[in-house]
């Protein structure tokens, strides 16, 4: 009987700390193409940015550094996309949520309002949209495992 019970009173131990895990953004993340890697970082306020830290083809077809040209704003259209900031305000929710975020698109030049979802340690969802979420694109990003 004492075996049983410690066994029933471990099971219940494990399972709510397998529910109730949570992952950190934070860290090196593989876009869906795998022609970057965006680096996420939690910032003063609590919350979450992404950067452009390498990229697959880093240089036009001139052999200079990729630009921003589709940018609504001139002023940004000569910063170089290496180091961006794409993603930026994502605050976390609840059960490996994040919501409230922005996602620029430099190869369109478009933002998104943005959730991420984190699936597992090393997968997240990240849905940009316009309006409400039902009009949007997910795409899978994992991490960069050193």
């Amino acid at each position: 009987m004492t075996k049983q019970l410690s066994l029933l009173i471990l099971s219940f131990f494990f399972t709510i700390f397998t529910y109730s895990q949570s992952y950190t953004l934070e860290g090196e993340w593989y876009n869906e193409e795998k022609d970057a890697i965006i680096t996420i970082k939690k910032k003063k306020n609590k919350t979450y940015s992404g950067y452009i830290t390498w990229m697959k083809f880093p240089k036009d077809e001139n052999g200079n550094p990729k630009t921003d040209p589709l940018n609504p704003y001139e002023t940004l259209r000569n910063r170089e996309r290496m180091g961006m900031e794409i993603m930026y305000n994502f605050e976390y929710d609840k059960d490996n949520q994040w919501d409230e975020g922005r996602i620029y698109d430099p190869k369109s030049g478009n933002t998104y309002k943005g959730t991420i979802t984190m699936n597992s340690r090393n997968r997240l969802d990240l849905r940009g949209y316009v309006g409400i979420s039902w009009f949007g694109r997910t795409s899978n990003w994992t991490r960069k495992i050193k």
